[in-house]
């Protein structure tokens, strides 16, 4: 796996890393991660930091790569400048490459009146005579190194797609590096495949069209000494989102953060993206990590697109919930019932009450950013308390049964208050469960929608429900 550090994490960036730590995992391969930041003009510090945020907080541990380490490194490309000076020099010695001066300009013109429908370089430069060269350098032109592509066609199976064939006619001769000797990433990528090396690499389908390109460079890379193998590559489906359109970073829904901050699991998540590519059977999709692992194939990956859809995401992730134990749960909300400033992880009391508020709303959240809202009434200062649904006359009249009905309970307990408040206003006044119960549930919880009635006002304790209740009934 090999992100640059530019911008947000991507959906598709996620899904590329899983299928490729799957697929390491399943044959009990090395998963390598590294990072490919010589872009000096885009690559952030936030971004690599998010990039590493991101795979710890998925759960995809990589065996090679930042902060780990590992006998191929650095594993940054930023640090890999005197590997990448050497090999180019290597290749500088050999007929695999040429010097470049022609300029952007000069081969546009060339195309224009050739009538050439071939984009990219011409191969002007591919056979100079001693005259032209000279020519070019008394005009201090600085060349770049090109790569020389060769005759005929070149064939791989891709482990996605099957065998795939391109025309070397059509796949123009390429940079290496700059004039002034960075190189780029058409040199850099798999000179790090090479020297790492790398045995299988699974990548966007938009990565498609360089792959002739890599295949040749690594004949090169064979006959200069640096590989002896060249990987096998597969190429991913795009994701689409909506309108079937690429989902492109500028999409809301493209962003991993999203889906962390609107309190997705990571195995949720994740289990949601192997379904864009992958099944792991056809009337199953809920499963783990280990289940997938054990399961994956690479074969296995369908090559059409798979469109995003955020509902489904939802539904996996709710599954997931479902599979948590209470304790469980409560250690994965806690950080942000924290950062909402409804509970203080360090107050004893605080961590009491929500150990005993979590089993009334386990089945009930589906993210894990919901329990704020349902279970901040019960942590809230009474002068901060707020109703975010409000009472008709009618609410009121019920709210002042209800308080009625409990003001002189001797027992404050669930049993105690059910009792009271079902004989008051069902037996009593004839209302049906919901128009009965619905008012007093905004005058303890500020919410139509809350964890049970009874448990909670046992949970808020009898002061704090009485006020409520005396509050709601005039206001």
């Amino acid at each position: 796996m090999a992100p640059s550090p530019t911008g947000s994490p991507h959906v598709g960036l996620a899904r590329t890393a899983l299928y490729n730590w799957a697929f390491a995992r399943h044959h009990g391969g090395t998963f390598v991660f590294r990072i490919e930041d010589t872009d000096k003009e885009r690559n952030t510090v936030a971004s690599y930091d998010s990039l590493i945020d991101l795979m710890q907080w998925l759960g995809l541990d990589w065996d090679e790569g930042p902060l780990k380490g590992g006998d191929f490194g650095p594993y940054r490309q930023s640090e890999r400048s005197d590997i990448y000076t050497d090999v180019l020099a290597r290749l500088r010695e050999s007929s695999h490459t040429y010097d470049c001066f022609c300029t952007n300009d000069e081969v546009t013109a060339r195309r224009k009146a050739s009538g050439s429908k071939v984009m990219g370089y011409d191969g002007f430069c591919r056979e100079l005579s001693d005259e032209q060269r000279s020519a070019f350098e008394g005009e201090a032109r600085e060349p770049v190194v090109r790569f020389r592509m060769p005759d005929g066609s070149i064939t791989w199976t891709d482990l996605v797609r099957g065998d795939i064939t391109f025309e070397t006619q059509f796949v123009p001769d390429y940079a290496l590096a700059r004039a002034n000797g960075d190189p780029l990433y058409t040199l850099t990528a798999p000179v790090d495949d090479a020297t790492m090396h790398i045995t299988h690499v699974l990548r966007g389908e938009d990565l498609l069209s360089s792959t002739p390109r890599q295949i040749a460079l690594f004949d090169a890379f064979k006959a200069i000494g640096l590989a002896d193998e060249t990987p096998e590559y597969g190429h991913l489906p795009y994701v689409m989102g909506e309108g079937n359109k690429k989902l492109s970073k500028r999409d809301p829904q493209a962003h991993m953060a999203l889906y962390r901050e609107q309190g997705f699991l990571p195995e949720g998540l994740l289990n949601y993206l192997a379904l864009l590519g992958w099944a792991i059977s056809g009337d199953r999709d809920v499963f783990t990590l280990e289940e997938m692992v054990e399961a994956f194939e690479i074969g296995d990956v369908n090559p059409n697109p798979a469109r995003f859809d955020v509902k489904k995401a939802d539904a996996i992730n709710s599954s997931h919930m479902r599979l948590l134990s209470i304790e469980e749960m409560t250690e994965r909300v806690l950080p942000f019932l924290a950062d909402a400033g409804v509970v203080d992880p360090t107050n004893l009391a605080d961590r009491q009450l929500l150990d005993q508020a979590m089993p009334l709303v386990g089945e009930r959240i589906n993210k894990l950013t919901e329990v704020v809202d349902m279970l901040g009434f019960l942590f809230v200062a009474e002068s901060d308390f707020t109703r975010t649904d409000g009472l008709d006359d009618a609410g009121r009249e019920v709210v002042t049964a209800a308080y009625d009905a409990v003001v002189a309970l001797d027992t404050w307990s669930t049993a105690a208050i059910e009792e009271a408040l079902r004989a008051k206003l069902i037996d009593d006044l004839g209302l049906k469960p919901r128009h009965a119960f619905g008012p007093v549930r905004i005058a303890i919880s500020g919410r139509k929608i809350s964890p049970p009635l009874f448990e909670s006002m046992e949970l808020l304790g009898r002061e704090r429900s009485i006020a409520r209740l005396t509050d709601a009934m005039s206001g």
